[in-house]
């Protein structure tokens, strides 16, 4: 079936719609395929901040990483079990970036604050953009072969990633889930273990002070909780500090987008004279092409773009639409 995205709002008047903070953990210094391994406090957050964020990490001297965020260049995207437990399976940061963020989600009900991103300065109490995701290689791995404990998938399997804010102190009653591994299709083909960075969007959230993450499998054989590795990466964590200022606002018909999701190309009509530029950007806040409107069809290949969810934004006088398209 063929959406048609309509904008009916007017060009909203600012300059702040990217008013964003990306953590893409890139200035961290590491040596040559490692990862953020710090004893020098055992059982005490030696986390690190990037962007607007505090990530919080737990070492144990005896037993090592407790629980948290270890920015990593590792690149081992073969080799399961826990001695990499740093890897992506993408081999690779975003966009072919060397640094990303490896997540150990300990239990949360235990160790809440090991598992939770801390906005800081004007980020706190404003919404998260998102993230991108992926499969750690340990993860990967053993949801693909099994490993001790862990089993195997098969028809039915899952393994969910959930993220709850915090505001004021207190859960909010929104989550977003984003299935890492979902095996629960009856068509074989459907069924899919992520192993590319693919875009979490925490827009739905609202205004938060801090992030919950937990993790969880249909791998619960033996009763002593999940047996997947409780491992996967990020990057990329996009905050948004203000809220578009919208003044004297008259609703008007701007464009039709088509089709949504689209595949080779998206469509374009535009019915606002004002219209002079538009953009496709993705969740992160880059630019990844820019149209001038010397049409009123535009017509935008997205057949290289990789798949996920973006924005569309058209300008105009130094105003701003936008809205969301999905590449499938």
């Amino acid at each position: 079936m063929r959406i048609i995205t309509l904008l009916f709002s007017a060009l909203v008047l600012g300059t702040t719609a990217h008013a964003q903070t990306v953590a893409t953990f890139d200035d961290k210094t590491l040596a040559t395929d490692t990862a953020y391994v710090n004893y020098a406090a055992t059982g005490t957050d030696v986390g690190f901040n990037d962007g607007l964020a505090h990530f919080p990490c737990v070492y144990d001297s005896t037993y090592g990483w407790q629980g948290g965020f270890a920015y990593s260049n590792k690149t081992d995207s073969v080799n399961g079990g826990y001695g990499n437990e740093y890897s992506a399976k993408t081999d690779i940061g975003y966009a072919g970036s060397a640094n990303y963020c490896a997540v150990y989600v300990n239990d949360p009900a235990t160790f809440t604050y090991y598992t939770r991103v801390i906005l800081t300065g004007a980020a706190m109490g404003k919404p998260v953009n998102g993230f991108y995701a992926t499969n750690s290689t340990y993860a990967y791995n053993a949801i693909r072969d099994g490993y001790f404990t862990a089993t195997r998938f098969d028809s039915g399997s899952w393994f969910l990633l959930t993220i709850k804010g915090y505001r004021g102190g207190s859960l909010t009653p929104d989550s977003v889930d984003f299935y890492l591994a979902d095996f629960r299709f009856a068509d074989s083909a459907a069924r899919f273990i992520r192993k590319t960075w693919d875009w979490v969007d925490l827009t739905s959230l609202g205004d938060v002070d801090s992030l919950q993450f937990y993790l969880n499998s249909s791998d619960t054989a033996g009763g002593f909780g999940m047996n997947t590795p409780a491992i996967f990466c990020m990057d990329n964590f996009t905050t948004n500090e203000s809220a578009l200022a919208v003044k004297n606002v008259q609703p008007s018909y701007i464009a039709r987008v088509y089709p949504n999701p689209a595949i080779h190309v998206l469509y374009v009509d535009i019915t606002d004279n004002s219209v002079t530029q538009v953009a496709v950007v993705d969740m992160a806040g880059k630019v990844i092409t820019t149209h001038n409107v010397d049409t009123k069809h535009i017509e935008i290949n997205t057949s290289t773009l990789p798949v996920g969810a973006y924005m569309l934004e058209l300008t105009g006088g130094g105003r701003i639409a936008t809205t969301k398209f999905v590449k499938q």
